[in-house]
């Protein structure tokens, strides 16, 4: 579990494609406390520690994940936003993330709003119904509050600290997004569906 608050910024340091996909990352994580087998929540996607250097850690993506997010199309210096999982005791600052990416969104536009930047978001249409205004959903591994929601876009604010500690402050339209719905509006819809 995480919570949506990304506390490094890595890079990709290398990839080796052969059946699952080995992705080196830089990091300026205390890498002597991180396990093997630990979880790393990579811009939204919670992947497995398999290898580790003083400032490096290495996971493997399989095909399903390749296919499912925006991790295929990552290569050598992509950015990626990181969070190590939540400990118990630890401040809940976000909302509860688990890492699992429900689907690929696009940035549709983003203009100045204030010292903040306002960011449209397209959402698969099978996700759009999940994401309410002032719910929370996390995009690239970063916990926000909906502003708006319009048929299957829904808008966000990016404050000048988000956007100076995370990748979403490089995003530009066009680019695809990691998109988690808010795990609350999941099991609401599905005790729903059985009625």
């Amino acid at each position: 579990m995480f919570t949506g608050i990304v506390t490094d910024v890595g890079k990709v340091r290398s990839l080796r494609r052969s059946g699952d996909t080995r992705i080196e990352l830089s990091t300026s994580f205390d890498m002597a406390s991180v396990d093997i087998g630990a979880s790393i929540c990579c811009s939204g996607a919670c992947l497995t520690v398999i290898e580790k250097g003083t400032d490096w850690f290495a996971v493997s993506a399989s095909a399903e994940t390749l296919e499912k997010t925006t991790i295929g199309g990552w290569e050598e210096g992509t950015s990626v936003n990181l969070e190590r999982a939540l400990k118990l005791g630890d401040e809940l600052g976000g909302h509860i993330v688990s890492g699992h990416v429900d689907g690929v969104g696009t940035l549709s536009a983003r203009s100045p709003d204030g010292a903040s930047v306002r960011m449209e978001i397209e959402a698969p249409p099978s996700l759009a119904r999940f994401i309410a205004a002032k719910g929370s959903v996390t995009v690239d591994g970063v916990s926000l509050t909906v502003n708006t929601v319009n048929d299957n876009r829904f808008s966000v604010n990016i404050i000048p600290h988000t956007a100076e500690e995370t990748t979403l402050g490089d995003l530009q339209p066009g680019n695809s997004v990691n998109l988690e719905i808010d795990m609350l509006a999941r099991y609401v819809a599905r005790l729903l569906e059985k009625d």
